[in-house]
């Protein structure tokens, strides 16, 4: 997969935060704004694939052991 630029506008205080955000993980401002593209994105797709599973087992498939100890179903 190669690489494309995307240049963006920002303002200058909005940059200050990022590169605040980004020293604090000790990465530069462009890996830090990938990373949480790359984190938001993944987040939409497991949404999205949850809501699938839901939708394929029905929205109470996971009721039958709610409020059971982690590893044990209530039947």
């Amino acid at each position: 997969m190669g690489s494309t630029v995307l240049s963006l506008r920002i303002d200058g205080e909005l940059l200050d935060r990022l590169r605040s955000h980004a020293a604090k993980r000790g990465t530069s401002v462009q890996d830090y704004v990938v990373r949480t593209l790359v984190r938001e994105d993944f987040d939409e797709r497991f949404k999205t694939a949850v809501d699938e599973t839901e939708k394929f087992y029905g929205a109470g498939a996971g009721a039958a052991s709610e409020g059971a100890a982690p590893g044990h179903r209530i039947t």
